[in-house]
């Protein structure tokens, strides 16, 4: 069993972005693995004030939710980011919570796999290349850290949009391959 965490950082609860999330959750949960599902927009998130604190105390000195995640980070295995493509690239809010992962730099992570799932109105692939780039100078700076694979769920503007295509399936799939 693997300790998956799935983050959602669509601003719209049941958005597309969030279905396939959701999907990769119960294809992971299926394979046997704990997994927990964090939506960004659940836990106050603030900007990082780059006061660079975290590098020596391992924590972040500001007042939202943050700190009680950076543990739960630190200790998955898998790390699954689920975003909307906004201007050919992640979301405001997925790159304000990778920024406020600056924690996880100095400590001893155990998370080896990194999942990436986009939607985007775009119907080319090419849409989502600005996301991967996102996720790749975040995974980076990990060492040993792999970019296990990623969804791009295209074409797709209207919220639920997602369920009419085979994308939610394909989540599942990825997520029930994730074998402990």
């Amino acid at each position: 069993m693997k300790k998956v965490i799935v983050v959602t950082s669509s601003p719209r609860k049941g958005g597309n972005s969030e279905v396939l999330a959701q999907q990769f959750v119960e294809g992971a949960k299926a394979a046997g693995n704990d997994v927990r599902l964090i939506a960004v927009r659940d836990i106050g998130l603030q900007f990082c004030t780059g006061c660079m604190v975290c590098q020596t105390h391992k924590k972040c000195v500001l007042g939202d939710k943050m700190n009680e995640l950076y543990d739960a980070f630190q200790n998955a295995d898998v790390l699954v980011f689920a975003t909307p493509i906004y201007y050919y690239a992640v979301s405001g809010q997925l790159k304000t919570l990778l920024d406020r992962l600056n924690p996880l730099y100095t400590r001893e992570n155990k998370f080896k796999e990194v999942y990436l799932l986009t939607t985007a109105a775009d119907d080319a692939d090419s849409a989502a290349d600005g996301a991967v780039k996102d996720i790749q100078g975040w995974i980076d700076c990990f060492e040993g850290v792999a970019l296990g694979g990623v969804l791009r769920g295209m074409g797709v503007t209207e919220k639920g949009e997602i369920n009419n295509t085979d994308y939610p399936q394909k989540a599942y799939e990825m997520g029930k391959s994730i074998i402990g």
